[in-house]
């Protein structure tokens, strides 16, 4: 069954392969649709802090009756996020706002600002000082794996020119409107 399937990633974690994304969920009724979701055998939760769910996860991942180290969570780090104090910040509240011990993955949620989407400026610095933010929490054990989601080529270069850890994951948006052609 694809709910037992899992990846393996680069730390040699596995990562299940399909999970329940929380987007549009509100924060309320995301306990519910988690406590619903582990019943039926998903094990990997997909928040974000723009989500602004990331307590309703939490409280569902508490009381779904599923061992917390049977389960998958993953979060991202706000797009506007793009300074070390910032990402340091905002992954601490992550853990504290999902009242974990740690997260399975975390990845930056966009290399540019959502408002700032479509101009120029690429955000390179920024992405590096949160980038090294991650780093530094994988390696106290807060997070078992870090990335990025929505990041082009030119975007992963830039994290890898200055990287001591690999993204272990890009995460892109497909769907039925939005098929990436490279």
């Amino acid at each position: 069954m694809v709910l037992e399937e899992t990846y393996t990633l680069s730390n040699g974690v596995d990562i299940p392969k399909l999970g329940l994304g929380t987007w549009f969920i509100n924060n309320g009724d995301v306990v519910q649709a988690v406590k619903n979701a582990a019943k039926i055998g998903y094990r990997h939760i997909d928040t974000a802090q723009a989500y602004q769910n990331e307590s309703g996860v939490g409280e569902g991942i508490r009381a779904c009756g599923v061992n917390r180290a049977d389960l998958f969570v993953t979060t991202k780090l706000a797009a506007e996020v793009k300074s070390y104090p910032e990402a340091v910040s905002s992954i601490d509240g992550s853990l504290k706002a999902l009242g974990l011990d740690y997260i399975d993955l975390m990845i930056i949620h966009s290399p540019k600002p959502w408002a700032n989407f479509l101009q120029n400026d690429s955000y390179n610095e920024g992405n590096r000082e949160a980038w090294r933010a991650l780093e530094e929490a994988y390696k106290m054990g807060k997070l078992r794996a870090i990335g990025l989601s929505n990041f082009e080529q030119a975007d992963i270069d830039n994290i890898l020119s200055s990287c001591t850890i690999k993204p272990m994951v890009n995460q892109i948006l497909v769907h039925i409107s939005n098929t990436p052609r490279n």
